[in-house]
């Protein structure tokens, strides 16, 4: 299936590009979400008629997006859990937890953003935790994990 994608997507393309995809990627996924349309006649024209649109309103995505990174470079948060003798949590803090905790440190965030290469975190220490608000654009912000007083 060949589309034509509305905005910039990781591993895939640029806004503009007509790409082959997988049937069932492009139907179910690209299409449905607003990134991308069906590459036939019609289509093409009316992208071409809506680029400079399209690319002013990545532009702007673009910088909002620089924007907050700058504000979450800057932020630092600490989350308590119940925790073993040795260190091992009880649950795990996961992405919804840092995202709570960083709207809470005054910075809003949403989980879906929020990148764990390796999981949830299962044990207390310092990490840093990366952001991906873009996809050219990248943050980090420090964690720490620390036990709850009882």
């Amino acid at each position: 299936m060949e589309v034509i994608l509305l905005e910039k997507i990781n591993k895939l393309g640029e806004l503009g590009e007509q790409v082959q995809v997988k049937p069932g990627y492009g139907r179910n996924f690209l299409i449905p979400a607003g990134k991308a349309v069906p590459a036939n006649p019609e289509n093409i024209a009316a992208f071409e008629a809506r680029r400079e649109e399209l690319g002013k309103t990545q532009q702007n995505a673009l910088t909002k997006a620089q924007a907050r990174a700058e504000k979450l470079n800057e932020v630092s948060v600490t989350i308590a859990q119940k925790a073993g003798e040795e260190g091992k949590l009880y649950g795990s803090v996961g992405t919804a937890d840092i995202a709570a905790a960083v709207t809470t440190a005054g910075v809003e965030l949403d989980k879906h953003e929020v990148r764990l290469a390796d999981g949830a975190f299962r044990m207390i220490g310092e990490y840093t935790v990366d952001i991906s608000l873009h996809t050219d654009v990248m943050a980090s912000i420090a964690l720490v994990i620390v036990a709850e007083q009882a």
